[in-house]
């Protein structure tokens, strides 16, 4: 059971392994684009392309829906980046169901762990196995892997690395259960929680008054979806920016945080302690340009900003 990309790679290593796949749950085709065309999730494309059997239910707790997923037969049911399951769902196979989520819980439970996880400037994380129970992403752990978040490391490049670290993760644990050697363990919390809420828009906004790193490892951590902005104010024109790629520049001044500063080559904004150099961004209706490009058409007054 999943929808996007990231579930796509699971579902390949499962498909080329021993084990079979009686079906494959995906969510219902959505209009996307300006033509509202219907667009398959990845997960479907996937399937369709190895003759599995697909179900899209709109409902998971309709009648229809859960006498097919009966029929099925499944003694195991694995889910990857997928919508809370009721405990009809969950309690149906012999060997219950289990949930690959991107991170080390109990920490980050949520539907943005990889976002989280870099916004919060951590240096670790990993991908972790669980028996789904009542609560989003509260059951008892089977097996976790840990990797080391790059200082650089953004959203995409640890998503790629979290994607390919969980369908390992997935097998292995397929396999202790297959063989009966499965242990699990409660999930203990030991001081704050971190939690990985939905990003919303208001998220992306930067606050320029924060400090450096914490600038720095918002951008990176929103990169590149759905992508940090601000607004540009230059002279009388307002423009709203996506940012995708920046670096820091650690670096005492006397400017005010927000102050851009410009060269024929290079922008950067002053914030508290240093500098974000930007390296590549978005203008509405554009598409992504490195900022060397931006330059050549557009020219910025000495009290240029951004808010």
């Amino acid at each position: 059971m999943g929808t996007p990309d990231f579930a796509v790679t699971t579902l390949d290593a499962i498909n080329n392994s021993e084990y079979d796949i009686v079906g494959v749950v995906t969510a219902p085709d959505r209009p996307a684009g300006r033509g509202r065309k219907l667009n398959e999730s990845a997960v479907k494309q996937y399937a369709l392309a190895n003759n599995l059997k697909v179900l899209q239910p709109t409902n998971l707790k309709s009648e229809e829906f859960l006498a097919e997923l009966n029929s099925l037969n499944a003694n195991l049911q694995i889910v990857v980046a997928f919508r809370m399951l009721p405990k009809v769902v969950w309690q149906m196979p012999e060997y219950g169901t289990f949930n690959l989520h991107a991170s080390l819980l109990p920490n980050y439970r949520g539907a943005a762990p990889i976002n989280w996880a870099i916004i919060n400037g951590e240096t670790k994380t990993g991908v972790t196995t669980f028996f789904i129970d009542d609560k989003i992403d509260t059951g008892e752990i089977i097996l976790q892997e840990e990797t080391a978040i790059d200082s650089d490391e953004t959203a995409g490049t640890l998503h790629d690395k979290l994607m390919v670290l969980g369908a390992s993760l997935v097998l292995q644990t397929a396999n202790l259960i297959a063989n009966n050697k499965v242990t699990t363990k409660k999930q203990v919390v030991n001081g704050k929680l971190k939690s990985a809420y939905k990003i919303f828009k208001e998220t992306c906004e930067i606050d320029w008054q924060k400090p450096l790193d914490e600038i720095f490892n918002h951008i990176r951590g929103l990169s590149p979806y759905p992508a940090a902005n601000t607004t540009l104010i230059n002279n009388d024109e307002q423009i709203f920016i996506k940012i995708y790629k920046a670096s820091k520049i650690n670096e005492k001044h006397i400017y005010e945080a927000g102050k851009l500063i410009t060269t024929k080559k290079e922008l950067k904004i002053a914030v508290n302690s240093g500098f974000i150099l930007l390296e590549e961004i978005q203008l509405p209706g554009k598409k992504r340009m490195s900022v060397a490009a931006l330059l050549n058409g557009l020219q910025f007054s000495e009290n240029a900003k951004v808010r």
